[in-house]
């Protein structure tokens, strides 16, 4: 069984930085690992993902300015986020699943965390 627990998300400036951390419980390198956010309102979109395949993949609107990273000794999943806008503000959700190469689709992940609120004010 697969947990996942975020953390280090709040609320920051734009232009400011901040690093989320995921501790996956039960992961192993077969669990392609990533982030997903949910704006108020808004349907959930992927962010970043490290799939099984090695392959790293970012959605165009974070692509220069947040960086996925995970550490499989310690099963912590990181994101870090800089030059952040107000339109990143959402709930962020770490995700496993065992797909090689799922992409950023949700629908692909059954494992999930709880969120961790991020607010960025202009």
């Amino acid at each position: 069984q697969v947990e996942a627990v975020e953390s280090g998300g709040g609320s920051v400036q734009a232009g400011g930085s901040l690093r989320l951390s995921c501790v996956v419980s039960g992961y192993t390198e077969e669990y392609s690992v990533g982030w997903f956010r949910q704006a108020l309102g808004k349907e959930r979109e992927g962010v970043a993902m490290h799939e099984r395949s090695g392959r790293v993949i970012y959605v165009d609107s974070v692509k220069g300015r947040f960086t996925i990273s995970k550490d499989n000794a310690k099963h912590i999943l990181y994101l870090q986020m800089s030059s952040l806008k107000s339109e990143d503000t959402a709930m962020y959700y770490c995700a496993a699943g065992r797909y090689y190469e799922p992409g950023l689709i949700a629908d692909r992940f059954p494992y999930w965390g709880q969120g961790t609120q991020v607010t960025v004010s202009s």
